[in-house]
This record gives structure tokens, sequence and C-alpha cells, in this order.
């Protein structure tokens, strides 16, 4: 089991964890474990994973479980009633708890602090599963998707359309500035992402574009305002007549569950330009790449 380690862990928290070369090292790594899965099945061997959820997902659990379990380790789903994070216990204690049982931690929490606290005296990694300030790992396969239907990333053109003010966007953002590939959000007053290049117009922002990205209008969390975001957003659905400004080899990414007829219709998310289940499918190769760079 576990030999408990003091040197000081690396954690994936933010898409700002990682440098550029470090982003691109994990990426060709991932295309390595997607190609050659049996080269890679025993390389954690018993190593575990506890994961962490507060928030419900079925691309974060089965990716990473299934993820972990084809990398020769182990995961151990514990659940919003299994912790009660900072109400039985604070994330520091619970981290204290974690290091000296498992190898990694992987949380998707509410609040991005929690991650923040989890990951402050830890000396395992610990992974952003999703927070309410970013999605890293999402945002990850999501520029893995690129590299292989586009084979670059550098000067490409990415629109994202409706909530920019959410953690995906955000996480975007970041990794396009970081990889250099032009980033354009379009979204109505009030959902802003307030980090460069942004738009009111969805159609100035999906104009030429390489890629097209959306995501749900009613995140979790956002229950309370669904009346008010399904006035405020149809201008920014993604559809046939919207996709046609961008280039005609252009790819359509959502990082699902997708509300169909809402943020998008089903002749754009079905069509010959959606990539939304290999973007998921890129969820499994993305994630084993950052575990394994992190516990090298």
């Amino acid at each position: 089991m576990l030999l408990f380690a003091m040197k000081k862990a690396r954690h994936f928290i933010s898409i700002n964890d990682l440098t550029a070369s470090e982003t691109k090292k994990i990426f060709n790594l991932a295309l390595r474990v997607k190609k050659n899965p049996q080269k890679y099945s025993q390389v954690l061997k018993d190593k575990t994973l506890a994961m962490i959820f507060e928030k419900p997902s079925l691309r974060t659990r089965v990716s990473f479980e299934a993820g972990m379990t084809q990398l020769g380790g182990h995961a151990i789903y514990l659940g919003p009633n299994d912790i009660q994070m900072g109400v039985r216990e604070t994330p520091g204690d619970i981290a204290r708890n974690l290091e000296r049982m498992v190898d990694i931690i992987m949380a998707r929490v509410f609040e991005h602090q929690k991650l923040t606290d989890l990951s402050k005296d830890a000396k395992i990694p610990v992974i952003n599963g999703l927070s309410d300030l970013e999605h890293p790992c999402q945002a990850m396969a999501d520029i893995l998707t690129v590299l292989e239907k586009k084979k670059k990333l550098n000067g490409l053109k990415i629109a994202f359309v409706g909530d920019c003010k959410n953690n995906v966007a955000r996480s975007l953002a970041l990794i396009c500035a970081k990889l250099k590939i032009n980033f354009v959000c379009a979204s109505p007053k009030g959902y802003e992402l307030k980090m460069g290049n942004e738009t009111r117009d969805p159609k100035e922002a999906v104009k030429n574009a390489d890629v097209v990205v959306t995501d749900t209008w009613v995140s979790m969390g956002d229950e309370k305002e669904k009346g008010k975001r399904l006035k405020v957003f149809p201008p920014y659905q993604v559809n046939l007549e919207l996709i046609k400004l961008a280039k005609k080899n252009a790819i359509f990414m959502h990082c699902l569950p997708a509300y169909r007829g809402h943020e998008v219709t089903n002749e754009v998310i079905d069509g010959p330009q959606s990539v939304v289940f290999d973007e998921a499918e890129n969820r499994l190769h993305v994630q084993k790449a950052i575990m394994l760079f992190l516990t090298k």
C-alpha cells in the first residue's frame, strides 16, 4: 500500500498549474495512451484514486474510474453523503486523512475554494474534476480533440457562444491564451467572461471560426435563474444558420449534457461537423495522461 511521502505534490486545480510545454507534453502522452492502451495497463498498479463528488456527473465519474482501472489502479467513489466536506470535516483534514490511504484525489465540487483547501497541504496530487471557477479537465479534452481533428493549434480560432461566465469558458480561455489559440466569446449582457476578446454578437464571434463551442444555459446551481436564462439566451443558440458562418470545415463541440433545442439544435449536434462524442471520449484519455503526469 501507499508509503507516506513527505515531498510536495503537483496538483491540477487550474489550467494555470501547467506551463504551455507541460500542457503539450500531456497531450502527446494522451495520444500515445489512446493509441496503445495496453502498454500503459499496469503503470498505476496498486495505486488508488479517491473520487470526491459533491455534484453528480456521467462523464467525470466514468472517465476517471475507467481510466484508473485501465492504468492498473483502483478508484473509490465518495458521494455527497459519504464525506459532507466542510460540514463533518474541513477539506484540509479530509486531505490529511486521504493522503495516508490513497495516491490521488479527484474532487468535483461547488466552490473552488474547497479544492484550494484540499490541495493546500496535501502530499498527494489533487485534480479538479469541476468547480464553479474552472473545469480544466474538460478544457484539456476539448483542445486534445481540436488537435486530433485539425492537426495543429497555433493560430486557430475558437468561438464560444452562450454563457461565457461559466467554468468551461474560463478554462478554455486560459488554455487558448497559453497555446496561442484565438479565443472569442459571445454572450448576452451580464454573462461576460471578462477575460479578453468578447462580443455581444454571436455571428461576429462565429465568423470564420475553426471551432464552435457552446454549453448549457442553465448549469447545476443556476436552476433558480432558469426562467430568466431561457428568455435571454435564445439568440445565442448554435443552429445551422449560425454555424454556416464558421469555416466550412469547422467542428462543433459541447461538453455535455446537451439540452437539445436550447443551446444547440439536433441538426448541429447530430450533424457532420459535430465531434461531441469524440470530445467526451477524450476525457478518458487526457485524464489518464494527467494522472500519469502528476504521479511520475
